[in-house]
C-alpha cells in the first residue's frame, strides 16, 4: 500500500449498503505515497442488518485503502454476494464495477442496472434499494460531508 495504516480515533462510518458499523483504516499522517489496491488488506466483513434486508443471504466484505485526515473521503474495494436490501446514502459515492451485475432502484420505481466496466455515482440522499444479480465487486471513492 505504500502508506502505514491504523485505526482511527474517534468516528466510525456507517456502511451505506449494510447499516451496520464499522471504523475504517486510515493513514495516520498526511502521505503522498501512492495507494496501490493491488496490495494485500484484510477485509472487513458484513452482513445487511435484518431491518434492510428484502431477499437472500448476501455476504459482503470491505477493504478500506484510504481514509483521509479529515475522516471526510475514503477509498477501497467491496464485494458482496446476490442479495437485496435497502440503502439510504448520506455520503456521496462513486463505483467502478469490476465484476458481477448490480441493479440500484430508487423509491420512485426507477431503475439502474449496472456490470463489469460501468463507473456511477450514487448521490447523498439517495433512498432506494441495492440488489446483487450476480457476485460482484466494486472500487468505491465516497465523500461524506461534516454534519
Amino acid at each position: 500500500m505504500g502508506a502505514r495504516v491504523a485505526r482511527p480515533k474517534g468516528r466510525a462510518i456507517r456502511h451505506r449498503t449494510t447499516g451496520s458499523r464499522h471504523t475504517p483504516a486510515m493513514n495516520t499522517e498526511p502521505s503522498t505515497q501512492i495507494i496501490d489496491f493491488s496490495s494485500p488488506l484484510p477485509d472487513e466483513d458484513s452482513t445487511p442488518t435484518a431491518d434492510r434486508l428484502l431477499a437472500g443471504n448476501p455476504r459482503m466484505s470491505v477493504a478500506n485503502y484510504f481514509t483521509d485526515a479529515t475522516q471526510q473521503f475514503y477509498a477501497g474495494r467491496w464485494s458482496s454476494t446476490p442479495g437485496k436490501w435497502r440503502i439510504r446514502y448520506t455520503e456521496s459515492e462513486f463505483c467502478c464495477l469490476t465484476r458481477g451485475r448490480v441493479v440500484l432502484e430508487n423509491g420512485q420505481g426507477d431503475r439502474w442496472e449496472f456490470g463489469p466496466g460501468a463507473g456511477f455515482v450514487v448521490p447523498a440522499g439517495f433512498e432506494g434499494t441495492w440488489e446483487v444479480l450476480e457476485e460482484c465487486t466494486k472500487f468505491y471513492a465516497i465523500f461524506e460531508a461534516r454534519t
